[in-house]
């Protein structure tokens, strides 16, 4: 997903002189072909994020278009005031990409997991969030986060899996469906979909056909289209790898009092906690409950209570 950014990036920056790119002391290796092709372009701030926020709104109210790189907990908390009073109460074309969202930086514990950046960032005004789950997903947020005038924040994180055919169309707001299915609907959002995908197939293994799809836009959502798809599934499980608290199982729920859409549901996410335990991912998401068995199991029991 990180290289899918990377060339999207790129090819932006090939077909405008107006695209800049601004990094923390971070991704020296990854933007060797930007560095070397667009050197004037460029521009390490090293450890100080907010610096290079406001460098980048700076940047923006004199017509260009910056893209800024670093950790998403670096983002999302160090420099969230400026992001708030600089990016978003300005409304600069600011283009603000984080890597390592959720438990990806599983090595690095709580300091380096970004578990609560949704609640945080959603909730600021003319800023568009968007988290995509595959490579498909990452390449059309580019582009239409290119177009967009405005601040823009997109959370990546780790998938080399892709679910989706050439032809995948996209809309924002919308959740797109990655599996089909009758009998429960999953949302899910970011590479956590490749745990939910091999849960889902366990599932029809018992006769639950799940259907998963992919929240890939956080704000905004499409309120009536995501009412419909949770109403005409009649029952709901929403799975992240952040605290439900302020998460998309916050947002969902948004949507479901406004629609007046009341369906059973369960929230697999970190229960207003910080993750435990430090390792591989596989083992870090397996001791917060968030890997794949742990994932069946809990939507077998809801399922079977139902």
């Amino acid at each position: 997903m990180r290289n899918t950014y990377l060339n999207a990036l790129y090819e932006l920056a090939k077909k405008d002189e107006e695209v800049v790119s601004l990094v923390a002391d971070n991704g020296l290796i990854v933007y060797d072909d930007f560095r070397r092709d667009f050197p004037e372009r460029y521009f390490n701030f090293g450890i100080s994020e907010g610096n290079m926020i406001t460098a980048a709104a700076g940047m923006a109210s004199c017509g260009k278009i910056p893209f800024v790189y670093t950790i998403s907990a670096f983002l999302a908390y160090r420099a969230y005031e400026f992001l708030r009073d600089d990016v978003c109460f300005q409304n600069q074309n600011v283009k603000i990409v984080g890597i390592g969202s959720g438990l990806t930086y599983s090595t690095l514990g709580p300091s380096h997991h970004t578990t609560e950046d949704i609640g945080l960032l959603r909730s600021l005004p003319n800023l568009t969030v968007f988290s995509p789950s595959t490579r498909a997903e990452v390449k059309w947020i580019m582009e239409e986060t290119y177009k967009m005038k405005g601040p823009v924040y997109i959370r990546l994180s780790n998938n080399s899996e892709e679910y989706y055919k050439e032809d995948a169309e996209f809309v924002i707001g919308q959740p797109a469906v990655v599996r089909a299915g009758n009998s429960v609907i999953i949302m899910v959002t970011g590479a956590l979909v490749n745990e939910v995908m091999e849960a889902a197939e366990r599932l029809e293994s018992d006769g639950i056909y799940a259907e998963v799809v992919s929240v890939h836009t956080l704000k905004p959502l499409d309120t009536k289209k995501i009412a419909e798809m949770i109403a005409k599934a009649g029952s709901l499980v929403v799975v992240e790898e952040h605290n439900v608290i302020g998460g998309l199982y916050s947002a969902i729920a948004e949507v479901m009092a406004m629609e007046k859409i009341m369906v059973p549901n369960l929230a697999i996410g970190l229960q207003d906690v910080f993750a435990v335990d430090y390792g591989q991912l596989k083992d870090v998401r397996a001791a917060n409950g968030l890997d794949s068995t742990t994932i069946y199991e809990k939507i077998k029991l809801f399922f079977d209570s139902i």
